[in-house]
């Protein structure tokens, strides 16, 4: 069976991942046989979201009905119910549900008597708390197929230290990511000089590693120095897979999903207050949509400054607002614009200048005139291929260019 868990934690802490790995080590001192543990993270536009917006799935042999109880007493004793926006919900599924209910809710929005219908057309036991509103969750952990995965190594705090400081030695994950990247990511940016894998909210985590399987993360992990943790957990993951990515018309696009879309430059792109830098994308439908790469992006906006009209793109990220969040783009053509200025007079060597709209040019010293002007081809340094914000600005569902070019075909939530 798989047990499904969601939305347990809050801004003041918690976390769902947390209750997990504590409720799968209680289903083994049971007797039961965990087979898997799985974070499942979901569309991360939805507004009531806490950080991550992730959900947990279990994979275990046991008794449905004591999974179920465990399951529940574990989210009464973890959850934090004093928070208003904190509504867990927890299922158990004896069979595989369809996955289409898992696709939606990483690409798209479900509503809660959405989630509660499919639940009971599937014969899954389920309980929703307050308003229900993680049953969307951990209804869509226990639904997910992964086509591509990843891992995730998560170490927590002993609880008597949640919500202080954490105690990691910063050198130690750079030598951890030194050693075992591109393997593992997101553990720093190096470029920015920032440990990436270490939170600063008050949930029980101590840090996180990701990586493409188990064997890395114990390498990277090895390497790490910190507190004693309470306890350690890998996840099966669909992280940095591009599960959220959808290919549509960009005339069809929804505000809070995520696209990848195909098109070209239509003009220069400008630095607003605040650093945020944007270009307009004439899309192949063509639909004109702004592109976005907010200052947190970093260096990544100077390849956004670098764009000029005629560029042929591929971009992705989240439609918000009326524009496209970039999380990555690809340059698929670069154009070779070409200027022009008055010529040279051939007589004098001194630069013309306009004779007026339609008459060529006119040399103010001897008089000579011209038709033609100077024309020349712009020099680029921008180079086709893909570019992507650094690991600062990365979101957890977005695909690392680390683990492989996604290539000219790509399709997401694949392996490549």
């Amino acid at each position: 069976m798989r047990i499904g868990i969601d939305d347990t934690d809050s801004p003041r802490g918690m976390c769902t991942t947390y209750l997990g790995a504590l409720l799968a080590r209680r289903l083994a001192s049971a007797g039961m046989v965990v087979r898997e543990l799985r974070l499942v993270r979901l569309n991360p536009n939805v507004a009531w979201k806490t950080r991550g917006n992730a959900a947990i799935a279990i994979t275990v042999d046991g008794s449905p009905a004591t999974a179920f109880e465990m399951a529940c007493r574990a989210v009464e004793e973890y959850a934090d119910m004093d928070c208003e926006n904190t509504n867990p919900g927890v299922v158990v599924a004896t069979r595989p549900l369809d996955p289409a209910f898992y696709v939606k809710a990483v690409r798209d929005f479900c509503e809660i008597e959405e989630a509660e219908q499919f639940l009971v057309s599937s014969g899954a036991i389920f309980r929703g708390y307050k308003n229900k509103r993680g049953l969307i969750g951990a209804a869509a952990a226990v639904a997910s197929e992964f086509p591509d995965c990843t891992y995730e190594l998560l170490a927590y705090r002993d609880e008597g230290r949640w919500g202080t400081p954490r105690a990691v030695d910063r050198e130690s994950i750079f030598s951890a990511d030194s050693h075992t990247f591109p393997h593992t990511w997101d553990s720093v940016d190096r470029e920015n000089r920032v440990v990436v894998c270490v939170p600063h909210s008050p949930d029980p985590v101590l840090f996180g590693i990701r990586g493409e399987r188990p064997g890395w993360l114990s390498l990277a992990r090895e390497h790490i120095i910190s507190e004693k943790p309470s306890l350690e957990q890998v996840f099966v993951t669909n992280q940095g897979t591009d599960a959220h990515l959808l290919e549509e018309p960009a005339g069809r696009m929804k505000e809070g999903c995520s696209y990848l879309l195909r098109g070209t430059v239509a003009g220069p792109a400008v630095t607003a207050k605040g650093g945020h830098v944007s270009f307009p994308l004439e899309c192949e439908d063509g639909t004109c949509v702004q592109c976005m790469a907010y200052e947190p992006t970093k260096n990544f906006r100077e390849i956004v400054r670098s764009l000029l009209p005629g560029d042929r793109l591929v971009v992705a990220g989240s439609y918000k607002g009326g524009s496209i969040n970039l999380e990555k783009l690809r340059v698929v053509v670069v154009a070779a614009p070409v200027t022009s200025r008055p010529p040279v007079c051939e007589r004098c060597g001194k630069r013309m200048t306009s004779a007026g709209t339609g008459k060529g040019f006119k040399c103010r010293r001897c008089g000579g005139r011209s038709r033609e002007a100077e024309t020349r081809q712009v020099s680029r340094s921008l180079a086709p291929g893909w570019y992507e914000v650094p690991p600062i600005a990365r979101r957890h569902l977005a695909r690392p260019l680390c683990r492989g070019d996604p290539g000219s075909n790509f399709i997401p939530g694949r392996s490549t």
